[in-house]
Formats: structure tokens, C-alpha cells, sequence
């Protein structure tokens, strides 16, 4: 993500080598799921999702650790960002 710390929104970027199902979730330090950003099928190219600091319900989240996870059929990898306040 870009930029790392970041304050109030960040760029998830990611590409997609093959057509295939693709979820972007936030997580907190807790593991509990804060957003969901893509949760969809997607043709291969390159991607940029947004996360605005804030939760499902639109309140904003405290400065903190959260974690991004990209997943597809055959990929999974997570990642730490730092919201700074």
C-alpha cells in the first residue's frame, strides 16, 4: 500500500496474472475484519483499490496496525500498513 504510514486514505495495488475470484479484506491487530474492499471476479491486469481508515459502517478507525489480505484461488498474502492520526 501506498503511502505507508498513511493518513486518511491509502492505495492498495495489486495485479492479476489470470481471470479469477479476488477479495481484499482489512483486518485489525485483533484479526477481526474491518472492510471489505473487493470481493469479486476480476479479468488479469493491474488493480488499485482505496481504504479510507474506516470500517463497514463508515466510522472512522483508531491510528493503529491493520493488515491487508489480497487473496485469489491460488494466491493469499498479508500485509501490515500503520494509520497515523
Amino acid at each position: 500500500n501506498y503511502p505507508n504510514p498513511f493518513n486518511p486514505t491509502t492505495e492498495i495495488g495489486y495485479s492479476i496474472p489470470e481471470d479469477t475470484f479476488v477479495s481484499v479484506t482489512i483486518y485489525n491487530v485483533q484479526g477481526r475484519s474491518i472492510q471489505s474492499l473487493v470481493d469479486q471476479n476480476q479479468n488479469a491486469g493491474i488493480y488499485v483499490t482505496n481504504w479510507n481508515g474506516k470500517d463497514e459502517k463508515g466510522i472512522s478507525m483508531p491510528a493503529g496496525m491493520y493488515f491487508y489480505t489480497i487473496q485469489t484461488d491460488n494466491f493469499k498474502d498479508t500485509k501490515k500498513m500503520i494509520l497515523l492520526k
